[in-house]
């Protein structure tokens, strides 16, 4: 098992012994091995869709626990094939995506229509497949931030996934076309069955104010997990908040001061604890997003992520850049090293 103390460093007796009191733990809906059956059946979800779900809860090293390692990788086009995968150039070959998502121990893979299409006959009976169903493609120019769909629905129904996953970019002039989009799309999904996963991220100009970059503010990423929750998203893909005050210091929308005096504090688990009290308490699973590939620090900074995530409270990390833009052996290693903190019974929610 992994060291996770070492790898926390200096932070490890604050993030491994710190208490929530803003949303105390026993107010949650927590992940486990049983929350298909305690917490989604009480949804208006129906029997094929319940077990889509359990079929990604039930797959990889964390299957059986309720929580989630997912492998992501869209960014051959939200970033291009040369930027996301000449570091490691067998990726590529779709086949090798979905070989690391197997040898890495993920419950599930998401990925485009093409990479997941070109391998689906050989895969989609051995790994739950995720469709993400939209990109903010980067050829472009002038350079244009939207989310446009690049699959149907039907298409990852036909191909064996089972879930859709999509990103809405809140905040932005085209998010409440992204809104209607998405929802009719997660609307048919479950109609055929499949779950729904959103990647719940903001992009505004005016988001960053003064050296602050309130994206990943506590206050403004939650609201975002709500309306995705609102959308009927099953789980919600966010980035891990880093600050807090955005509609407080941009001053804009509405808020309440306990959001800033009670629900929260500076601690990053209680930053973390207000995404997952927007998700609807937990009923919809939160999974943070692990970052962008930076070298040697990856490792750590994963396994930090992934302990923010559990002692908040949410249901697991969203690995992509971090394991694919090195060598397999290392990337193989980052995964079960977050896999390895959700195993860890020593890792208790906050």
């Amino acid at each position: 098992m992994t060291d996770i103390a070492k790898l926390l460093g200096d932070e490890a007796e604050s993030l491994l012994d710190h208490r929530c009191r803003g949303f105390p733990r026993e107010q949650l809906h927590l992940p486990g091995a049983d929350f298909v059956d305690r917490v989604v059946a009480d949804s208006d979800r129906s029997p094929a869709v319940m077990r889509s779900l359990q079929a990604l809860f039930d797959h990889g090293r964390l299957g059986g626990t309720g929580y989630l390692s997912l492998l992501p990788v869209d960014q051959g086009v939200e970033h291009s094939a040369g930027a996301s995968f000449a570091p490691n150039p067998r990726y590529f070959d779709p086949a090798n995506i979905l070989e690391l998502a197997i040898e890495g121990g993920c419950n599930g893979v998401a990925s485009t229509l093409g990479v997941l299409a070109s391998v689906a006959r050989r895969y989609a009976h051995r790994i739950p497949m995720i469709l993400k169903l939209n990109h903010n493609e980067t050829l472009s120019l002038p350079v244009q931030y939207d989310q446009t769909l690049f699959a149907e629905v039907e298409q990852a129904h036909a191909m064996g996934c089972v879930a859709v996953g999509a990103t809405i970019y809140f905040g932005s002039p085209e998010s409440r076309r992204q809104i209607m989009e998405i929802s009719e799309a997660f609307e048919r999904a479950h109609q055929l069955g499949m779950a729904t996963v959103l990647w719940a991220y903001l992009r505004n100009p005016a988001f960053k104010q003064e050296g602050t970059d309130y994206h990943v503010a506590a206050d403004l990423t939650g609201q975002a997990n709500h309306l995705a929750a609102t959308i009927k998203a099953d789980i919600v893909k966010q980035k891990l908040p880093e600050t807090n005050g955005g509609y407080r210091d941009i001053g804009f929308g509405h808020t309440h001061p306990k959001v800033y005096g009670e629900l929260t504090s500076e601690h990053p688990i209680d930053l973390a604890r207000y995404q997952v009290a927007c998700c609807y308490q937990g009923r919809a699973g939160l999974i943070n997003s692990g970052g962008g590939a930076k070298g040697h620090t990856d490792l750590g900074e994963a396994v930090r992520t992934a302990v923010i995530n559990k002692r908040a409270g949410g249901m697991g990390l969203i690995s992509g850049r971090k394991a694919f833009q090195k060598p397999v052996s290392e990337g193989v290693e980052l995964l079960h090293a977050i896999q390895d903190v959700y195993l860890d019974e020593s890792v208790s929610v906050a």
